[in-house]
């Protein structure tokens, strides 16, 4: 943080006269509960320390280490006798007292922003480490920070920092907060679109190496005609020839090698007819392939653009749910699984996905798909009669991302899986329906 903040940061402390609670929320982020219930966060990150408020922060874990067990006693229910920014330096501290039932504890809070050495130090009123967020030895600093050790005073800095008023110093604690979050979204996105395309140029690269079906099928035919002709010629192919020049039905010469692990020409003809069906084959079954690829590649597109257009982090944590089974699962790909508040969210991929999610669902389960418009079949798994509006929601707003990239205001229909009537494939007949409007906007 900057000095010019600090300064004024400290005259918006002052006005406080009780540390209420105090705890880490996270491995370096520190709550403070001023006067009952105005809360202050201290982020003591070495590469981004600063203070900051907002509405709520979920605590992480609770911490036990010898530094949180200090902070507790020292300072919970403490009473606030001085706040100052140390030596003019990014160093503020919090006098403090505890009254007990013997005598009055006053222990120094000392919050150092200071780059490299930014740290959390515990003192007693003789200046004395009694814990710290993080221990210094003198083989790192010359300002050793061990517990029962005398804190030295930081050198002076050797020049006059900038000043950068600020008009509202809460509002700037909650901007903060929201500087940090949108860092935060910037580096998550920016990981996960990473990890995105590279799934998607692997895909690519696979329709990319798909053979040619008109090359498949002049292949298949060619192997098919040389077997005949090696039938047809059998007589005069000697048992010691490796390639063999006969005429074809047109008159014209072929040249056909002769392969030496097949002892006689009838096992070389029906290896060559072999070669020539699976060849049909593959060219009969390529547009299958194809168009599975295409839909996987289409359906990864979509997940991009959905990753770049998120607005929050709890949106790319739904977009990316951590495992939660116990035990290993059979990873579908034809279908894209989220966790909504608990509830599992299956979306189709394409239409064999689609189609596998409407024969596979419930009676219960809630079915999801866009108004009037092709769109990706979604599946609400549950056995509840009323599953809470924020996951309709938020399965809607699924179904609408997955199949659309325009922005717009989308209607999606959703009913209990017992009122779709497949007709054919993933086309289905639906009644005693509701809509839910989805603005992407």
């Amino acid at each position: 943080m900057k000095l010019s903040h600090l300064k004024q940061i400290i005259s918006y402390l002052q006005k406080f006269t009780k540390i209420s609670a105090i705890y880490r929320v996270s491995d370096t982020i520190v709550k403070v509960a001023f006067d009952r219930d105005d809360e202050v966060y201290f982020e003591m990150q070495r590469s981004n320390s600063r203070i900051f408020k907002c509405s709520a922060y979920a605590r992480s874990k609770v911490y036990n280490a010898p530094f949180d067990v200090v902070l507790a006693k020292r300072f919970n229910r403490a009473n606030i006798l001085h706040v100052e920014l140390l030596g003019g330096d990014k160093i503020v501290r919090f006098k403090t007292s505890v009254a007990s039932a013997y005598k009055e504890e006053i222990t120094y809070l000392q919050f150092e922003f200071t780059g490299k050495y930014t740290n959390v130090i515990i003192l007693d009123e003789n200046n004395i480490v009694l814990e710290a967020l993080r221990h210094v030895d003198l083989f790192s600093s010359f300002r050793e920070v061990r517990v029962g050790q005398k804190l030295l005073d930081v050198p002076q800095a050797p020049f006059e920092a900038k000043e950068y008023p600020v008009e509202d110093v809460e509002q700037f604690l909650y901007d903060e907060y929201q500087k940090e979050m949108d860092d935060k979204l910037f580096s998550l996105k920016k990981q996960k679109i990473s990890l995105l395309n590279k799934k998607l140029k692997k895909l690519q690269k696979l329709y990319e190496s798909l053979d040619n079906e008109a090359e498949l099928e002049a292949e298949a035919a060619e192997l098919n005609h040389f077997a005949n002709l090696l039938l047809a010629n059998m007589h005069k192919i000697k048992p010691y020839q490796r390639v063999v020049e006969v005429d074809d039905y047109e008159g014209k010469k072929v040249k056909i090698e002769l392969h030496k692990e097949f002892s006689s020409v009838p096992m070389m003809a029906n290896s060559l007819f072999a070669r020539s069906k699976k060849a049909k084959q593959r060219a009969s079954h390529l547009h299958i392939e194809k168009d599975s690829l295409l839909s996987k590649i289409e359906h990864m597109k979509l997940f991009i653009h959905t990753v770049q257009e998120a607005n929050d982090i709890a949106k790319i944590q739904l977009l990316f749910p951590k495992n939660i089974q116990a035990k290993k699962v059979k990873i579908n790909d034809a279908i894209e699984t989220f966790w909504v508040e608990g509830y599992k969210v299956s979306l189709g991929k394409n239409e064999k996905g689609n189609i596998e999610l409407l024969q596979k669902a419930r009676a219960k389960d809630i079915w999801l798909h866009m108004k009037e418009r092709p769109s990706a079949h979604v599946i609400i798994t549950t056995d509840k009669q009323n599953v809470p509006m924020y996951v309709i929601e938020s399965a809607a707003r699924l179904c609408v991302d997955f199949t659309m990239f325009q922005k717009d205001r989308y209607l999606v229909d959703y009913t209990p899986r017992r009122e779709v009537t497949i007709q054919s494939g993933a086309n289905v007949l639906y009644n005693k329906y509701k809509t839910i409007e989805v603005d992407t906007r």
